[in-house]
């Protein structure tokens, strides 16, 4: 049995598909399962609640070979570490108690860079993959850095004032991944019973890219033109602030994209093994052009 926590959210439910499409016994965990597509519901075990409550978690857990692990954003916690630990843990007795063979987690780059401990949503992250690995279960943690799916947010932007925006150099380029290559390797992980032990799994994109590089891209699939324009770190929080986010969560997203601004996701060397397929261009030519367009 593969249990998918946030099996409605963008790389859990991609993941679902995916152990469907391998005929593999698929248990879920969400909070509506009206949410489900029609499509799946039949098809695989609903747990009903939230996995950082214990007796959902632990239900969830009762035979499972493998656990997807993803802890849900939450836009008004008062304290970012916390949030993220208090709801691991649960989970966490759950993976001993139930006997889980393996635990794939949804986290972060930034492992032994020097703005580790101080970026925001990744230290949080980070500190989450502590905890589970010290549990002794097998764990592997994918680090990820930014997900193209963020640009989706950015769509009124795009379209009505032909900006695109962010805390980061316009030269400085990063890697960023599409969520279903991220829900890929997920997949691989959770069917793969021969590893052991704890560690990461880099899941880097095909390429590294600017915002300068994204703006012209995006020119391109959307024929319209589109500027990059560097947000000042002040100015990015209040706007996050405007938009309803607790000033927890706003300031910690300004820590993590100052860190990435000086080169928290450009520590991990881009190998075939840590490369994923899905361009930036690719990703908006299937993607954010349709959505762009409704």
């Amino acid at each position: 049995m593969f249990v998918v926590t946030a099996a409605t959210g963008n790389i859990g439910s991609h993941v679902v598909q995916n152990l469907l499409d391998r005929d593999a016994p698929v248990r879920v965990v969400v909070r509506d399962p009206s949410r489900l597509p029609a499509t799946i519901r039949d098809r695989v075990d609903v747990v009903t609640g939230s996995h950082a409550d214990p007796e959902v978690i632990t239900e969830a857990c009762a035979g499972a070979d493998a656990v997807l692990w993803l802890v849900p954003p939450d836009q008004q916690v008062t304290d970012l570490r916390r949030y993220y630990l208090d709801f691991t843990r649960p989970a966490v007795g759950a993976f001993g108690k139930q006997g889980v063979a393996r635990v794939v987690g949804v986290s972060a780059l930034g492992r032994g860079t020097p703005w580790e401990h101080d970026a925001g949503h990744v230290t949080a992250a980070l500190a989450m993959d502590d905890l589970i690995a010290a549990s002794g279960v097998p764990y592997r943690a994918l680090a990820n850095p930014s997900f193209m799916e963020n640009f989706l947010g950015q769509l009124p932007s795009i379209v009505h004032r032909g900006v695109i925006a962010s805390v980061v150099a316009p030269d400085r380029r990063l890697p960023t991944c599409a969520t279903a290559d991220i829900a890929a390797v997920a997949t691989r992980l959770l069917l793969d019973d021969g590893w052991t032990g704890h560690g990461e799994v880099p899941v880097l994109g095909p390429e590294d890219l600017s915002g300068a590089d994204q703006a012209r891209i995006l020119s391109e699939v959307l024929g319209r033109p589109v500027a990059y324009r560097q947000t000042p770190p002040d100015e990015f929080e209040a706007t996050l602030r405007t938009y309803g986010m607790s000033a927890e969560v706003a300031r910690n997203m300004r820590q993590m994209m100052v860190a990435k601004d000086a080169g928290l996701d450009n520590a991990v060397r881009r190998t075939p093994e840590t490369s994923t397929p899905t361009t930036f261009r690719d990703w908006c030519e299937r993607v954010l052009k349709p959505a762009a367009a409704r």
